[in-house]
């Protein structure tokens, strides 16, 4: 370490943790153009959970979600673009709180990244006067201590209210589920959700035996996870469909369990069938919509309306198809660009660097750049429907009302000659 950086970092370090250390209440009454503020804690925490010994969770007011366990994932070149993407500016004063070793770290990282003024709150977050602000459904995305508690049988906070199952989904036979899988869960086949030829949802009758050999009725709570959490979000959206009331998502998947430290077991877990759903499937037939209705949405007013493409910016401008069985290259003439990720099977755009949800600031600031609101009736759809499952999850947990996943998506709408296309730069 040089002199100068020791020197910056000793004064970051002693305005931080010095006898007048700034308060919550204090922060808030600063201007807020003038300051920028960091939650380096777990973006579970950011979402909403409660700390331990704290009944509300959530974060102070436009604050930035950056686990400062991120550090440990990134480069140096990494961090730099991440910081791009939050906004966050090296000559602003910023403000942090975490845990005292965390901030640590986060204190260090920015002083590598040229920031000269950071501070860090060590005051809990509970002492603030002020509402915190929280994802109106965090309840929904649930992290991997609250699983964890939930497994052993105890009641944590917004535990399921009877019966639950744990289920981990993918494509294909349980190679990897049956080497090691979180205890208890059983899993599921995106094979069983989706049919050929254009992997669209299967039938009511099929969907409705497959909710019956889980164990599933609708009041039942469902926890799904995956090592793609896309797949588990594509049975999560069919889930909400069919009418299951209560569907959580572990935030970050698999990944989030394993970074957690947290045991796994082998070999298949089988559940005992029940004999009724308890409702007609589907329960919620607008979640999820078919072609005469992604029409209807674009026949209307974009301001009103939007159909919503989560592909890659190629995939939409028309370069790439995105898949090895789907061949026209396009998009839907009047389908606004939601963003997605480097190709099919990746969803950057929406995800932190331990896989887990972006903050909602970060995904609607993007949205609201394309006219995509939580005011409007809005359908998403990708290829066949696993990147616009997780993406409309999130605009579920954020809160958004009137949303839905376009099942036959792109795959669908390039295979009817007659449907328009298009390919290019935006007119």
């Amino acid at each position: 370490m040089n002199t100068m950086r020791k020197a910056l970092l000793s004064v970051i370090v002693f305005s931080s943790f010095g006898l007048q250390a700034m308060t919550f209440d204090q922060l808030s009454k600063t201007l807020d153009e003038a300051k920028q503020v960091i939650d380096c804690r777990s973006s579970n925490f950011y979402n909403g959970w409660p700390e331990a010994g704290s009944k509300l969770g959530g974060h102070y007011p436009n604050a930035v979600n950056f686990d400062a366990q991120w550090l440990d994932r990134i480069d140096a070149s990494a961090l730099n673009q991440l910081l791009v993407e939050k906004q966050l500016n090296a000559d602003k004063p910023t403000y942090l709180y975490c845990d005292q070793a965390a901030s640590q770290k986060m204190v260090t990282a920015l002083a590598d990244q040229g920031f000269t003024s950071v501070s860090v709150i060590e005051e809990p977050l509970s002492n603030y006067s002020g509402s915190l602000t929280a994802l109106p459904k965090f309840q929904q995305l649930v992290g991997p201590e609250w699983l964890k508690q939930v497994i052993d049988g105890q009641q944590p906070l917004y535990a399921p209210k009877t019966d639950y199952k744990l289920v981990e989904v993918a494509w294909g036979p349980p190679t990897k589920y049956l080497v090691s899988h979180i205890p208890t869960a059983l899993y599921l086949n995106t094979n069983n959700i989706e049919t050929k030829p254009l992997w669209n949802r299967v039938s009511n009758d099929k969907l409705t035996a497959l909710l019956q050999d889980l164990g599933i009725r609708y009041d039942t709570t469902v926890i799904l996870y995956g090592r793609n959490n896309m797949a588990a979000a594509r049975a999560a959206s069919i889930m909400m469909y069919a009418g299951v009331e209560d569907v959580r998502l572990l935030n970050g998947g698999w990944t989030a369990w394993v970074g957690a430290g947290l045991t796994s077991e082998p070999m298949l877990q089988t559940a005992e069938k029940v004999a009724d759903f308890g409702r007609d499937i589907p329960a919620n037939p607008e979640l999820i919509i078919d072609m005469a209705e992604a029409k209807a949405i674009l026949d209307d007013s974009p301001k009103t309306n939007s159909l919503v493409s989560i592909r890659t910016w190629d995939e939409y401008l028309g370069k790439i198809s995105g898949y090895n069985y789907i061949k026209p290259k396009g998009r839907i003439p009047g389908a606004k660009w939601g963003h997605g990720g480097s190709d099919a099977n990746s969803l950057e755009d929406f995800r932190n660097p331990d896989e887990t949800m972006k903050s909602a600031d970060e995904i609607e600031h993007f949205w609201h750049q394309w006219e995509i609101d939580r005011n409007q009736k809005v359908s998403f759809y990708c290829g066949t429907g696993w990147r616009a499952s997780e993406t409309f999850f999130y605009a579920y947990v954020m809160g958004w009302k009137d949303i839905s996943v376009y099942d036959g998506g792109w795959y669908e709408w390039s295979g009817i000659k007659t449907n328009p296309t298009l390919v290019g730069p935006m007119s």
